[in-house]
């Protein structure tokens, strides 16, 4: 996982725009964002998913590996608009000065939206028709973005246990589980791998948030990089706060269990290792 992050981070210093390039402030606040670190998840899961698919590392630099700065460009530009005083309103992230506090708002929004533009960019490279529209997909009001809305208009209320899991499933589990099939779809695999691998993505997503929920609550602020206590302040609907924290625990463990579950018990892969790794984190 260290390699795939530090391989990560060495393809995002690649694509980026210098930030010697004009609009200079601009480019500085894309890359204060994106190079701040962070745990490159969905990167590194499209990774994991290229590989275990039989994907050709020779051909790397024209498939997966734009795909992976691109997802992570889309992941950061969406914590960027998240931070924003019209949204939650926090003031930092990956334990800095988040955005929008370091420059400005209008920089700060320009910036998110500048990501996403190259992003697609860098898909495009790929040739793919299909993982552009996966991208678009994950990331739009059938996703990320309606899992967002959602969350805007579940806040100060008591939502059900229903809503909360639709909730996560859009806002969170929708692109890491679009990241796993990029990486499958780029490596060319059929479709009863990917559907299968499909549900693999949804299961360790809804744990991803739920998990969050609970860290949230009780997590490190130091190990977070961000404010603790921030779902409360602003009245969000939480995992926790619909089912109780032991059964929200009980719940991260068994999508963990059936995650595991899409693949043989004898077999030991990156995807399985990654999915333990997001059941017993701690930032």
């Amino acid at each position: 996982m260290a390699d795939a992050r530090a391989l990560t981070d060495r393809l995002l210093n690649e694509f980026l725009p210098s930030e010697e390039t004009e609009p200079t402030t601009l480019h500085k606040a894309m890359r204060y964002s994106v190079m701040a670190g962070g745990k490159r998840l969905r990167p590194i899961l499209a990774l994991a998913a290229y590989d275990y698919c039989g994907g050709d590392r020779s051909r790397a630099r024209q498939t997966v590996y734009p795909a992976m700065a691109a997802l992570e460009m889309v992941h950061t530009y969406s914590l960027i608009h998240d931070d924003l005083p019209c949204m939650d309103d926090d003031d930092l992230r990956r334990g800095r000065p988040t955005c929008h506090k370091q420059f400005n708002e209008a920089v700060a929004t320009l910036a998110g939206d500048a990501l996403h533009v190259v992003a697609f960019e860098l898909l495009a490279q790929t040739g793919s028709v299909e993982v552009v529209r996966e991208l678009a997909r994950s990331g739009g009001t059938a996703g990320m973005l309606g899992g967002q809305m959602a969350d805007i208009e579940a806040e100060g209320r008591q939502v059900s246990r229903s809503e909360i899991e639709n909730i996560h499933r859009l806002k969170t589990a929708a692109l890491i589980r679009g990241s796993i099939r990029i990486g499958a779809l780029l490596a060319g695999a059929d479709r009863n791998l990917l559907d299968r691998l499909s549900v693999y993505g949804e299961k360790i997503g809804l744990a991803f948030q739920i998990i969050d929920d609970i860290l949230d609550i009780e997590g490190d602020q130091v190990l977070l990089g961000k404010q603790v206590g921030s779902d409360t302040r602003n009245e969000k609907a939480t995992y926790p706060g619909v089912v109780g924290m032991e059964e929200a625990r009980r719940d991260a463990a068994r999508l963990i269990d059936e995650a595991l579950s899409c693949f043989e018990p004898t077999e030991e892969n990156m995807l399985m290792w990654l999915a333990r790794y997001i059941g017993r984190r701690d930032n």
